[in-house]
């Protein structure tokens, strides 16, 4: 692991430890606010059909447990990986989702394999004391990653620059979505959708292929 990514899974570490396996226990302030947002990033995925799919910064699973809800015994035909940089947060998914036989986690930023589709909730938030030069080539860095594992597409999402000055924190990034939007355009596809306009201080961005 990184310089960049090592105090990182320390945070999220120690707020498994604190909250557990909630949506606290990953930075969220709710289960509401985290369901909303998983919303927006599924909305790349092909629902009639199986699929396998790769879940970077899974956490403890709080993406599979909604997978599970929304395409219920459809699941069991689909494939998940999950990977995550904090030890801790795949032990508790490993537990969390111990019988099931599609599901496996994984330690790192680079999944083994490809899969249909990949995608990241999360990941590019919390950057404590990363300037923004270094989060902004990370972002980029991932995004190619994904796209380089993906078959179909990719999702992700970022708090976004047209948060409220006042409530921003120093400890978090706050991306812009134009620039991200042209990015991905110019670089991975014709087909990029920004999402922005489902009442929380982030948007989602959708890559299809």
């Amino acid at each position: 692991m990184n310089d960049l990514l090592a105090p990182i899974a320390s945070y999220y570490t120690d707020k498994l430890r604190q909250f557990g396996d909630e949506p606290r226990g990953v930075d969220w302030n709710g289960p509401e606010g985290q369901a909303h947002r998983f919303a927006q990033l599924c909305q790349l995925l092909t629902p009639d059909s199986p699929f396998s799919i790769i879940d970077v910064g899974c956490g403890y699973g709080a993406l599979l447990d909604f997978l599970e809800d929304r395409f219920k015994e459809r699941m069991s035909a689909c494939e998940y990986l999950g990977l995550d940089i904090s030890d801790a947060m795949l032990e508790a998914a490993a537990r969390r989702h111990a019988n099931r036989p599609y599901a496996r986690f994984v330690h790192g930023t680079q999944a083994p394999t490809r899969a249909d589709f990949v995608v990241a909730s999360g990941i590019f938030n919390v950057r404590l004391t990363s300037t923004d030069e270094a989060w902004r080539t990370y972002i980029r860095d991932t995004l190619a990653t994904m796209d380089v594992s993906s078959t179909k597409g990719f999702a992700f999402n970022c708090l976004t620059s047209y948060s409220d000055r006042d409530r921003m924190r120093p400890d978090l990034y706050y991306a812009d979505p134009c620039e991200l939007f042209d990015f991905c355009k110019r670089t991975f596809s014709r087909n990029v959708a920004l999402l922005h306009d489902y009442g929380l201080y982030e948007f989602t961005i959708l890559v299809r292929k």
